[in-house]
């Protein structure tokens, strides 16, 4: 069929597809040359005591390991709670739910929220979790409130990967006698696995790069928090910056751009590593 294409037509292809190369090449340069200059500005000033140490003026040192370990436990603590709820959302939706009226305006309702600015979740934060539930500025009324700011995104990725599995899938497992819920488990579940993944790490993403929400919610402290003397009830009482909001500090604050560009470093090192792990473990998953 190509051969029959006129000459117009054969040049008019080959244009668009050039220029979708084009489009595609000066992406990834794009993307190499700011990850270089980043690793070039921030590596040189990276060690381990920076990366282990807290920052002490007593002792004129500068250490993000509070705000590394901050930063881990803000995404553990958020994706122990939004997972479940996003994802069991996301199946009642397409898999229970009968009135598609009420269906249409929860996913139109989660697609605006998905697009709301991260200030006014900041704002909500700080009146619904840090004073109206008394929890202040500590790292679980952080963690809350990514959680309302990162659901929108689970359910709707998780929907649309539950949407793609063929509905003879599902007539098959239910025809060799397969319940409802072990139909689920069984069949649709690990056939979307790929999409759950997806809005595991579009989360992490938002999580890790977030900083307004951590501002408001969780504070600016550089302390280091010992939870493991003192227990889960630290986390309800201990407030501490992030990595992101360590950047902000550096940056903004403190106009020391070569911390700055070490801390951007770690939080690039770190969310490629969970999302590798993440990829990992979504692969296992789906072979079994």
């Amino acid at each position: 069929m190509a051969r029959n294409f006129s000459a117009s037509r054969r040049a008019y292809n080959g244009v668009m597809r050039a220029l979708i190369y084009l489009a595609s090449a000066i992406v990834v340069a794009l993307l190499v040359f700011l990850l270089c200059y980043i690793f070039y500005r921030g590596i040189p000033n990276l060690s381990l005591e920076f990366l282990t140490s807290e920052e002490s003026v007593r002792n004129d040192t500068q250490g993000i390991g509070p705000a590394i370990l901050n930063t881990l436990y803000v995404i553990i603590a958020t994706l122990i709670v939004v997972l479940p709820l996003g994802v069991g959302a996301a199946i009642y939706l397409t898999e229970y739910a009968t009135n598609r009226k009420l269906v249409s305006a929860i996913e139109f309702a989660t697609e605006t929220l998905a697009g709301i600015p991260s200030i006014i979740y900041a704002l909500v934060g700080v009146l619904v979790f840090a004073e109206s539930l008394a929890l202040g500025k500590t790292l679980i009324a952080g963690a809350f409130t990514l959680v309302i700011m990162t659901l929108p995104t689970v359910i709707r990725t998780t929907q649309e990967s539950l949407k793609t599995v063929p509905l003879s899938y599902r007539e098959g497992s239910l025809g060799l006698g397969s319940g409802k819920w072990h139909m689920i488990r069984t069949v649709v579940l690990p056939s979307s696995i790929d999409g759950i993944i997806t809005g595991c790490i579009l989360s992490i993403g938002r999580i890790v790069g977030e900083s307004a929400v951590l501002l408001y919610t969780v504070g600016m402290s550089m302390r280091m928090q010992d939870f493991f003397q003192n227990g889960l009830e630290s986390f309800f009482s201990a407030s501490g910056s992030t990595l992101s909001v360590a950047l902000y500090v550096y940056a903004k604050v403190r106009a020391d751009f070569d911390l700055a560009f070490s801390v951007a470093v770690v939080l690039i090192v770190i969310t490629l590593v969970i999302n590798l792990a993440a990829k990992f473990l979504g692969k296992k998953f789906k072979k079994k």
